[in-house]
This record gives C-alpha cells, structure tokens and sequence, in this order.
C-alpha cells in the first residue's frame, strides 16, 4: 500500500506465530519488505499442536500473549504480532506508557481502513469507485470513514466467506480492481483480492506499514486511533457470551435466540425499541437489492443509538452478543471513551437480565 514504509525506518517487532503455521512466512515477507528486527517467541516458534505453552492459542485474548509480552517489556518493540495456528487471523499489541495494550479486530480494523484508503489516495493507486466489505457485527465507525473517501461500504453476514464472495461478484463483473479492504471484528483482515478469505500473512505487511508509517510522522498507533475518534466520535464495541452445555443446554440456546424474533423487546436499559432487522425471517437484501440468506441473528437498536446482535454460536456451545455504542464527533476522547464504556456496560447488565428472564421463563 505504501511501499518503502518499512525500509530503514528501524521498526522493530516481537512475533509469535503461537506454535504454528505462520512462522516462516510471515518472517519472509516482513524482512522482504524492509523490516529487520523480528524477535520470535522461541517457545512458540515452532509449530506443536499440543500448545505446551498457550493451551488456547486464540490471539484474540491477552494471556495467550503472555510470552510475547513479556519479550516486549524486556525489547521494547514498536509493534507485538501474533497470527494464530493456521496462520489466517492476526492481533497486534501495542505501546501504551510502559505496558502494551493488545487492540480489538474493531480498533485495528478501523485504522487500517483508514490508512488504506488515505495511502492508496495519496499515491494514485485508489481506484474510481472502490469497494470495502465488512461483517454486520463489525464497527459502524467504518461507514463514516468511507464516506470520506467515497468508498462504497458492503455490510455482509458473519463469516469470512461472505466478503471473499464480494470479491468473486465484482470478479465476475470485470471488477475485481475496486476492492481495497475487508475485515471483519474477529481478527480477519484482507487487503488484496487474490487471496479470497482472511489471511494473516498478508495482513502482517499492513500492519507493519502502519507501524512504520506511525513512527515516520511521531505519532504512536494508539495517537492514531484516537485522532479518529475525535474526528468521526467514540465507537465502542462489546462481545460477550452465555454458555449452556449439553443436550438442555443446546435446547435453551434455541429457544432463546428464537424468542428474540416471536417476542422483540420493546424497551432495553430504559430505552425504548427504536428497530429490529431480524435476519432470520431470510427477507432481507443488501445494498444491491440482492437476498441475504437467512441467520439466525437478530439486531436491536435503541432510540439513544446504542444497539445489540443476538445469534447462537455455531461451532461452541454459546449463544453470542454484540454490543454498540457511540459518541459525537470533537467530543473529549478520554471523557467520551469512559461515557460510551460505561453505557456499554449498562446495556449489557440489561441485556444479560433480560436473556436470563427469558431463558428460565
């Protein structure tokens, strides 16, 4: 996106491929493009199924970070990266004082479409009328951010292989030129389009940019994202679960997320309804007037703009929530960020109350 970023600006990096596929690769491509300080956790260099040392490597979560971080406070690097065992999701750390935060799938996925787009502007390569994908249950701070640069936005439903499908459609349409980002919160992210589903090695060499870019213009990558949020306002997300095990506990999660449709509520935290986009009624289309298969999934939105997605998990045994909320534009970031958190936390205690209410009755 912005090549010569990396080369000769002395980024230096701590990676993990946490024991498994993404070790040599992802080495490879960062020295290609100029990076020359890649520290690798030497327990989890090599790949080991058993995960002696993460026994849940999800790099989504900060303990599976533990070794990583702790070769960071020791190396101080600009940037801590860690692809997961199959090498197709990828999470990042970064300074913060003398800790090191891990981001969100959101937090970064908002700066790199932004980077994305300001770079490949900036240097002739952004196409006419380009195209970004995300999942529904991903940011609503990128919608601002492609207005801004005229960059179509394509909501699909949960699953990587929906935005790969975007890229096959505008393949299909001689078009597969105008695609420049697709991420969704979970950790995938895709910036080209000859890779059709989320990829961390790829993904590894936007981050570093991004890094190295940051550096070149003294700002830290948390000074970044915040200069968005005072541009575009405070968008928080939250995702939380309720587990129920078992047979009864497969049961219960049907009938809950089933009651969310038969029985929408009508007022969550105080707040009245203001809509319902039910997914799993299968009559809904995208921005193209195309059907989007049925899901069972179920957005609220309230009167106050917060909202919240409800859908049973399809390969553990949870039913999953997604929870929005945002502020205004020029707003105090560290007072919004604190006000937006704890309206978060409120329409979660409310949401949680409910769901247990409504399981048990």
């Amino acid at each position: 996106v912005n090549p010569g970023v990396c080369a000769g600006s002395g980024l230096k990096i701590v990676y993990t491929p946490l024991n498994g596929a993404g070790n040599k690769l992802v080495r490879k491509i960062l020295a290609r493009i100029g990076v020359k300080e890649i520290q690798v956790v030497p327990e989890q260099e090599l790949p080991d199924g058993n995960f002696p040392t993460c026994p849940y490597p999800n790099p989504e979560f900060r303990e599976t970070l533990t070794l990583a971080l702790k070769l960071a406070q020791e190396s101080k690097p600009d940037l801590v990266l860690a692809t997961d065992p199959d090498s197709d999701r990828v999470g990042i750390a970064v300074k913060d004082g003398d800790d090191y935060r891990l981001m969100t799938g959101n937090e970064t996925g908002i700066m790199l479409m932004n980077y994305i787009l300001s770079c490949r502007k900036r240097n002739g390569t952004l196409p006419e009328r380009p195209v970004a994908v995300k999942t529904i249950v991903t940011s609503e701070m990128i919608p601002r951010i492609c207005v801004d640069y005229g960059c179509e936005l394509r909501n699909v439903l949960t699953g990587f292989k929906y935005i790969g499908e975007q890229i096959l459609g505008l393949e299909r349409a001689g078009e597969a030129d105008r695609f420049v980002f697709g991420f969704e919160e979970s950790y995938g992210y895709l910036a080209q389009d000859f890779v059709r589903d989320k990829d961390a090695n790829s993904a590894a060499i936007i981050f570093a940019e991004l890094a190295a870019y940051a550096e070149s213009i003294g700002k830290s990558l948390l000074e970044l994202l915040h200069e968005l949020f005072e541009q575009f306002g405070v968008y928080l997300e939250m995702g939380k679960s309720l587990v129920m095990e078992g047979a009864d506990g497969a049961a219960r999660i049907a009938a809950l997320a089933a009651s969310y449709s038969s029985n929408p509520p009508t007022e969550v935290d105080g707040v009245a309804v203001s809509g319902i986009r039910d997914f799993s009624k299968g009559d809904m289309v995208d921005a193209e007037g195309d059907p989007i298969p049925a899901e069972k999934m179920i957005f609220v939105d309230l009167a106050d703009g917060r909202s919240f997605a409800v859908r049973p998990s399809g390969t553990e045994p949870k039913i999953k929530y997604y929870l929005f909320g945002h502020g205004k534009p020029g707003d105090p970031v560290k007072e919004a960020l604190a006000k937006v958190q704890a309206s978060l936390d409120s329409l979660w205690t409310a949401v949680e109350k409910d769901a247990h209410s409504r399981s048990n009755g």
